[in-house]
């Protein structure tokens, strides 16, 4: 999780009234920026939901036998084939984290989903990624700090055109309504 969000986050939590998780037969998938912790939060939702979570881009390289960060680099086309094509594989009812451009290139795949949005401020999404040399570049042909600044502010138009829950209001939905 963002550190710059926790406190908001809290405060949204706290006016929230419990509601109602998602139904077992809708796959929850978690999603959002890259290094937004997506991975890291798989265990705790999955946790809390009772449902084993799978990490997509784990599972493509397990499955594939290739690097992702190779991958995306050298046949981005098929790699984004290949995410797509194993996610529609999946039976519905899991939990999936997916990777960082999931929510932005396949929004037709998640129409039947429960989506999770992690959330991430710019600052802290360019800190993580000026420290993190395994993930690919995207943009090549442009400074570093010009392609982080273009994806994120690309991928923040997207991920509003998919509908999802916020995790304040996806955690309030587990809550228990005697013990708020």
């Amino acid at each position: 999780m963002d550190p710059r969000l926790s406190d908001a986050i809290r405060e949204e939590f706290a006016r929230l009234v419990p509601g109602t998780p998602p139904p077992a037969s809708k796959t929850i998938v978690i999603g959002g920026h890259r290094a937004a912790g997506k991975t890291r939060l798989l265990p705790l939702v999955s946790s809390l939901t009772g449902r084993p979570g799978m990490d997509l881009d784990v599972e493509l390289e397990n499955r594939s036998g290739r690097a992702l960060r190779d991958w995306v680099v050298t046949d981005t086309d098929g790699f984004r084939r290949a995410e797509r094509d194993l996610f529609l594989s999946l039976p519905a009812g899991g939990l999936v984290a997916v990777g960082g451009g999931f929510l932005s290139h396949h929004p037709e795949a998640l129409r039947d989903c429960h989506i999770l949005l992690v959330p991430i401020t710019f600052e802290t999404y360019r800190e993580r990624l000026l420290k993190d040399t395994r993930r690919p570049r995207l943009s090549p042909g442009v400074s570093l700090e010009e392609e982080l600044s273009a994806i994120y502010q690309q991928r923040e138009l997207l991920h509003a055109r998919v509908p999802t829950v916020g995790i304040a209001a996806f955690l309030r939905a587990f809550a228990d309504p005697e013990n708020p």
